[in-house]
C-alpha cells in the first residue's frame, strides 16, 4: 500500500472557495479521518483525491506517483484507488459474489477462493455469496462494498461517510469490522466523517477541517487532550468552558483554583475541562457546590447537568452506578489540569466556522 500526499491544494466552485491551501500526508498502512461539519470541504477533498474532480492548484500523489498537479492528471480509473460511497453503491441485480468480483481483474473474477477470502476479511460468512444486496442488512452491504473496494488490491481506499445511514448499534459493529479489515489488509485509508466518536475511535490520525482549511492534524489522543484552539476542543468532544483569572500560575474560576497544564501570562483567560474530569461528592463546605439539574443515563455511564450558584450550567460524565438524584446538592472536585485559551470573542467566530451556518 502507498502513502498519500496532498500539497497546497485549492478548489473553488465559481466564486466560492471550498478548499484553501490543504497540506496533508497520510502514511502508508494507516487510517486517517477527515473530520468536520457539513460544508467544511472534506468530501470535496476526497473527490479530488479520487479523481472525480480536479483541483484549481496544488499536487496530489499516491506513493511516489503524482496523480494531479505538475501539468498532469491521472484519470480516476487508473489511480489504483478503491472507493466506498455513503450508501455502499452495490449493483442490485448482482449477487454478493458478483459485486465483490466486479472489482477484480477480469481473469480473477471466477476465482471463488478469492471472493471467499475477501468476504472473510470483512467478517462475512461465505454462505452470503449468492444473496443479492436487498437480502442483506445495511451493515452487511457496507462490508460487501468494502470487500469490492479491496478486491483489486488498491494503493489507497477512500470511505465517504460509510456508516451514516446505519442505526447506532449496527454502526458500532460495522465500523469496528471495517477498521479491522482495513488493518488486516494493510490498506492505506482515508475516512470522511462528521462523527467525532467515529473519528477518534477508528483513526490512527485525525485531520480536522474548518472553513476549507485543515486546522489540526494529530493522533486521536493528542487531538482530544491538546487541541490547538478552543473551537477544535469543543468540536471534538464534550467540554466544560469557563472564564478564569490566572494568578500565581493557577486558574481561579467558578470551580475553584485549578492547575493549568501549560501555565501562561497572568490575567483573564478561558479554560477547558472535559466532563470526565469533574467528580461529585457529598457537600462538605471545602469544595464548590452545585445542584443537579438532570441526569441522562446511558447504562455504562451518565451525563449529569449541574447548576452552579453563579447561574452557570456545567456537565459531568460519571460511571453508570451511584448517580445523584435530580435536585440534589453535590460538591464538585476537578481531577487533572485545565487547558488555557485566550479570552475574547475569537472563539465564537471559530465555533461558527466549525458548526456551519445556522
Amino acid at each position: 500500500m502507498s502513502s498519500l500526499t496532498v500539497q497546497d491544494v485549492t478548489k473553488s466552485f465559481g466564486a466560492t472557495p471550498v478548499l484553501t491551501g490543504i497540506d496533508l500526508h497520510v502514511p502508508s498502512r494507516s487510517l486517517t479521518a477527515l473530520l468536520g461539519p457539513s460544508g467544511c470541504g472534506k468530501t470535496t477533498l476526497l473527490r479530488l483525491i479520487a479523481g472525480f474532480e480536479d483541483p484549481d492548484t496544488g499536487r496530489i500523489a499516491v506513493g511516489d506517483r503524482t496523480v494531479t498537479g505538475a501539468g498532469r492528471g491521472v484519470p480516476a480509473r487508473r489511480r489504483g484507488i478503491g472507493f466506498v460511497p455513503q450508501e455502499g453503491g452495490l449493483f442490485p441485480h448482482l449477487t454478493v459474489a458478483a459485486n465483490v468480483g466486479f472489482g477484480l481483474p477480469r481473469r480473477e473474477r471466477r476465482d471463488r477462493g478469492r471472493v471467499r477470502d475477501l468476504l472473510a476479511l470483512v467478517g462475512l460468512d461465505a454462505a452470503l455469496a449468492e444473496r443479492h444486496p436487498h437480502q442483506l442488512s445495511g451493515g452487511q452491504q457496507q462490508r460487501v462494498a468494502l470487500a469490492r473496494a479491496l478486491a483489486p488490491r488498491p494503493s489507497l481506499v477512500l470511505l465517504d461517510e460509510p456508516f451514516s445511514s446505519l442505526d447506532a448499534a449496527l454502526r458500532e459493529d460495522t465500523r469496528q469490522a471495517v477498521a479491522e479489515a482495513l488493518r488486516a489488509s494493510g490498506a492505506t485509508a482515508v475516512l470522511v466523517t462528521h462523527d467525532q466518536a467515529e473519528a477518534l475511535s477508528m483513526a490512527d490520525q485525525v485531520a480536522v477541517m474548518r472553513g476549507g482549511r485543515l486546522v489540526q492534524f494529530a493522533d486521536p489522543q493528542t487531538l482530544y487532550r491538546h487541541p490547538l484552539d478552543l473551537d477544535i476542543a469543543t468540536f471534538v468532544g464534550d467540554s466544560v468552558v469557563l472564564d478564569a483569572d490566572v494568578r500565581g500560575g493557577r486558574a481561579h474560576c467558578a470551580l475553584g483554583v485549578l492547575p493549568l497544564e501549560r501555565p501562561g501570562p497572568e490575567g483573564a483567560i478561558r479554560i477547558l475541562l472535559r466532563p470526565e474530569q469533574l467528580q461529585l461528592g457529598e457537600p462538605t463546605g471545602a469544595a464548590p457546590t452545585a445542584r443537579v439539574h438532570s441526569v441522562d443515563f446511558y447504562g455504562h455511564d451518565a451525563r449529569v447537568l449541574l447548576d452552579l450558584p453563579s447561574g452557570l450550567r456545567v456537565t459531568a460524565r460519571l460511571d453508570g452506578h451511584e448517580l445523584p438524584a435530580d435536585g440534589a446538592e453535590v460538591s464538585i472536585s476537578v481531577t487533572g489540569a485545565a487547558l488555557a485559551f485566550p479570552a475574547g470573542p475569537a472563539a465564537e467566530v471559530g465555533r461558527r466556522e466549525l458548526t456551519g451556518p445556522r
